[in-house]
């Protein structure tokens, strides 16, 4: 148990499924099979959720991770900051923001501090956050914020064995072309490299997408591929990474799935998201890339639709966990 690596699990949106998922892979005994885990949250709704799927996990409360034991059961730094009572299940609400911005600050000193090797968190609710004043396009720019990270950073996809991230992300179709530059293709292809490095593939294969119909046609149905696209692509193989390209975007994950590359660096958000949330949308995760400590959380949400019923599937979550385990193994 010793030599496992210590990770800050996040209880997540306290409305959502993420306490559900916690507990039920705290009782079945794979948060502890894998890592020393650290909950952070409040008790209370970490005792709720065992409640409401009817199982138990031994775990007790701690002020520290100092204090930690991890032959009693699981500690949890309780939070004490979201009463049940008040938490309506299934509805976006401020304070439920509130306290998911208070774990990732604290799991992120504790990581700054050592204390803790990685952060694996159930998902979060982006309206609550805003809610509570957050003003980042998402959780991977917080995070950016806190590490103070400046290089190349974003949201990767994982389904198994393969990883995806973009060169554009969340802004409207028709802007998708004027955005992507070479250093902007160059910097996802930065980042999905340095990701799979840390998850334990020495030589990544990248694959990237084109952005136009059959690739261009060797500009006769644009040029994005040659003049942008190919360059950041050669940047990337003078500097040592394994990146090939650019190919179809209606055939490169034909050969993603058969084994071709570890990684796709796509030219827009669908354009990945699509294939990867076709192939297994339950078991989906989101990998915080560019990050000094390994981040990992389900794909799928807080799926508000089925909260409180105790029939969320953990799948996700497992894998998201184990990945960050994986990834803390290889820093």
């Amino acid at each position: 148990m010793n030599n496992k690596p210590i990770i800050g699990i996040l209880l997540g949106d306290s409305a959502g499924i993420g306490p559900e998922l916690v507990a039920k892979t705290a009782a079945d005994g794979l948060v502890a099979s894998v890592c020393r885990p650290l909950i952070i949250g409040d008790a209370r709704i970490f005792e709720k959720a065992l409640a409401m799927i009817g199982k138990t996990a031994e775990h007790y409360s701690v002020s520290g991770v100092s204090q930690a034991d991890w032959t009693r059961g699981i500690p949890i730094l309780d939070q004490k900051d979201q009463d049940p009572a008040h938490i309506t299940i299934a509805q976006v609400q401020e304070s439920c923001g509130r306290a998911v911005l208070s774990m990732m600050r604290l799991a992120c000193d504790l990581c700054k501090e050592g204390a803790i090797q990685g952060i694996c968190f159930a998902p979060f609710n982006k309206t609550a956050l805003k809610a509570a004043g957050f003003h980042h396009e998402s959780e991977h720019g917080f995070f950016a914020e806190l590490f103070g990270v400046t290089g190349p950073c974003g949201e990767l996809n994982v389904l198994g064995n393969l990883m995806t991230t973009r060169a554009s992300s969340h802004i409207p179709i028709k802007d998708v072309s004027s955005f992507i530059t070479t250093q902007r293709v160059l910097d996802a292809l930065t980042l999905s490299y340095s990701t799979l490095r840390r998850a334990g593939i020495e030589n990544p294969r990248v694959g990237v997408a084109a952005l136009n119909p059959h690739c261009g046609e060797n500009g006769r149905c644009g040029r994005e591929e040659i003049d942008i696209i190919a360059p950041a692509i050669q940047k990337a193989n003078e500097s040592g990474m394994g990146a090939l390209g650019p190919f179809s975007a209606d055939t490169i994950f034909i050969r993603a799935f058969a084994g071709d590359f570890d990684c796709v660096v796509t030219m827009y958000h669908d354009q990945g998201q699509i294939a990867m949330k076709l192939k297994g949308f339950d078991m989906g995760v989101t990998v915080a890339g560019g990050m000094p400590y390994p981040i990992a959380t389900p794909a799928h949400g807080t799926a508000f639709d089925i909260a409180g019923r105790g029939i969320a599937k953990t799948s996700a979550f497992e894998s998201a966990l184990r990945l960050v385990v994986k990834m803390a193994e290889n820093t």
